[in-house]
C-alpha cells in the first residue's frame, strides 16, 4: 500500500520546468501576435461564427467571477472551494483562448473607429495596450502558479499568486471592457 506524502517544502522547482513553461508561453504569445497582426483572415465579411466576440467577453466575465469567488474562498480558508474556483477560472480562460484563436483566424483584428479620437486614445493606450502586455505576462504566471499548487509547493504558490491574481483579474475585466467599447463604437 502506498501512502501519499506532502512534498518537502524546501524542495525547489527545477529551473527546466519553469523554463519550459516560459518557453511555451513565449511560443504561444508569438503565435497569437502572428495570428492577430499578420495572418490573413479567412472570413473578412464576418459571416461565420459571428457570435465569437460576445462569447469571448462572456468567458472573460465568467473568469472574473471565478477569480473573485476563488479569492473569497481562500480568504475564508476554504481550500477545496478555492481550488475548484481557480480550476473554473483556468477552464474558462482556456476556452476563451481557443475561441479567441478561432475568431482571429476567421475574422482578423477588429479596429477601433478613428471617428472617435478621444475614445480611441483611451481604448488603445489606456485599455488595450496594458491589457495585451499584461495578458502576455499573465500566461506564464498562471501556468507556474498552477504548477506550484498542483505540485504541493504552497508557500511558493502563495507568493506568486499574490502577483498573478491581480494581473489575471485585470486581464479578464479589461477583456470585457475591450469588447464593450468595440461594440459601443462599432
Amino acid at each position: 500500500m502506498t501512502t501519499l506524502t506532502a512534498p518537502n517544502p524546501t524542495y525547489r522547482t527545477p529551473p527546466s520546468i519553469i523554463a519550459a513553461i516560459i518557453g511555451v508561453s513565449v511560443v504561444a504569445s508569438l503565435f497569437l501576435a502572428w495570428l492577430v497582426y499578420f495572418h490573413q483572415p479567412t472570413d473578412v465579411a464576418g459571416t461565420q461564427l459571428a457570435f465569437l466576440p460576445a462569447l469571448n467577453a462572456t468567458l472573460n466575465a465568467l473568469c472574473t467571477v471565478f477569480l473573485i469567488v476563488g479569492f473569497y474562498y481562500i480568504r475564508k480558508r476554504r481550500i477545496t472551494a478555492h481550488r475548484n474556483s481557480m480550476f473554473g477560472a483556468f477552464i474558462v480562460s482556456s476556452l476563451f483562448l481557443v475561441s479567441y484563436l478561432v475568431n482571429h483566424a476567421l475574422h482578423g483584428d477588429m479596429r477601433f473607429p478613428a471617428a472617435y479620437p478621444t475614445a480611441r486614445f483611451i481604448y488603445l493606450w489606456i485599455l488595450l495596450l496594458p491589457h495585451i502586455l499584461l495578458a502576455v505576462v499573465a500566461l506564464p504566471m498562471i501556468l507556474i502558479t498552477f504548477f506550484l499548487s498542483l505540485s504541493g509547493r504552497f508557500p511558493a504558490h502563495r507568493k506568486l499568486a499574490r502577483w498573478t491574481y491581480p494581473i489575471w483579474l485585470y486581464v479578464s475585466v479589461s477583456g470585457v471592457v475591450v469588447y464593450g467599447m468595440l461594440a459601443a463604437y462599432k
